[in-house]
């Protein structure tokens, strides 16, 4: 492991930021710390760095225990979300800041800031300050000051934030082939889940200062570990049933349970929008009736909204073509059959 964090638990007063966390990163690996504001990512990245103080616990590197060392001695590369750029240095001057601090020789200097403007795409830019550069560049050159003394490790702390939608899009396709060139483990802390999916080899999943899964974004999207895990990960209609021998009942719909989850009694039905199929005929009894409320047709998939024959509302997604093969208009009755659906307990739990 390149990063081991055991059971690591930080307070602010009443506030319970982490509870007895462990978390191991591979060696070269991207991860991503993903979760809603106040779910305990940045605090961790925090104690990664050595920038707070961890109450209780150890983090580790190499088989090392550096709890105790100062950020300086942990030889992390941390990037902020706004930049933190000196604004009356040049780039090249706020990317060599480190550099200079450790008395490192101004010929070294010179060609490592060399070496850096080529890897982040900036060659010329080396005199130009801050103000004259977009967010995107200096968000960059924020990458490179931080990896100017060549960290152990690269911790970026919502690293894109602070960029609009589309600067944030290339970025993150950057810093995806960034990581494959440098293969320095890097930690970054995210809200936003197509940031995490799209850039990160591993996602661990934060919720109230505990890990709730961690695993590949397929793994972490297609099987999700918890209630929260999938409510958090986009879109998604609850539908609340009773389980009775492995059989789920919603409606007139009674459905099998997917095997090795058989929650008995009380449960929610998770289903996403876009495992929805809508029918005009009943094909078989695998389905609950439903009427057509509200249609929104922009974008690259329809957004249908119905009411259930017990009278909740439900979504549905389904692409351009198959909504003109329906021909679906509003307050039109139809069938819907859940593709694929996870079930768990009302206690929380598969």
């Amino acid at each position: 492991m390149s990063i081991l964090i055991k059971n690591v638990s930080k307070t602010f007063g009443n506030f319970v930021a982490l509870d007895r966390v462990s978390l191991e990163v591979p060696d070269r690996v991207l991860l991503a710390l993903l979760g809603p504001s106040g779910s305990g990512k940045t605090t961790l990245l925090r104690i990664i760095a050595g920038l707070e103080v961890a109450d209780s616990g150890n983090v580790l590197y190499q088989k090392e225990d550096i709890t105790d060392q100062s950020a300086r001695d942990r030889k992390v590369g941390f990037v902020f979300q706004h930049y933190a750029l000196f604004r009356h240095m040049t780039v090249a001057e706020n990317i060599g800041y480190g550099l200079r601090v450790r008395k490192t020789p101004k010929a070294k200097i010179r060609q490592r800031v060399g070496e850096l403007l080529k890897l982040i795409r900036l060659e010329g830019l080396q005199a130009r300050y801050p103000g004259q550069l977009s967010g995107g560049q200096r968000q960059r050159v924020a990458l490179a000051r931080a990896l100017a003394a060549e960290p152990r490790v690269l911790l970026l702390d919502e690293p894109f934030g602070a960029l609009d939608a589309k600067v944030r899009q290339d970025l993150r396709q950057w810093l995806r082939r960034l990581h494959e060139e440098i293969h320095v483990s890097s930690i970054f802390v995210t809200h936003d889940q197509e940031e995490a999916f799209e850039v990160a080899d591993r996602v661990v999943v934060m919720n109230e200062g505990r890990i709730e899964q961690i695993g590949t974004p397929e793994q972490v999207y297609d099987h999700p570990a918890t209630p929260f895990v999938y409510n958090f990960l986009g879109n998604v209609n609850l539908f609340q049933s009773r389980v009775v021998n492995g059989k789920a009942r919603i409606g007139s719909l009674e459905m099998e349970v997917p095997e090795g989850t058989h929650p008995e009694g009380q449960a929610v039905m998770y289903v996403r929008p876009h495992l929805l199929d809508i029918e005009q005929q009943a094909t078989g009894a695998d389905h609950f009736r439903a009427r057509v409320k509200h249609i929104n047709r922009t974008g690259p998939l329809v957004k249908i909204e119905l009411m259930t024959e017990w009278g909740d509302f439900v979504n549905v997604e389904m692409s351009q073509e198959r909504f003109r093969h329906l021909g679906l208009k509003s307050d039109l009755e139809v069938f819907v059959k859940p593709r694929e659906v996870r079930v768990f307990s009302a206690t929380g739990r598969a």
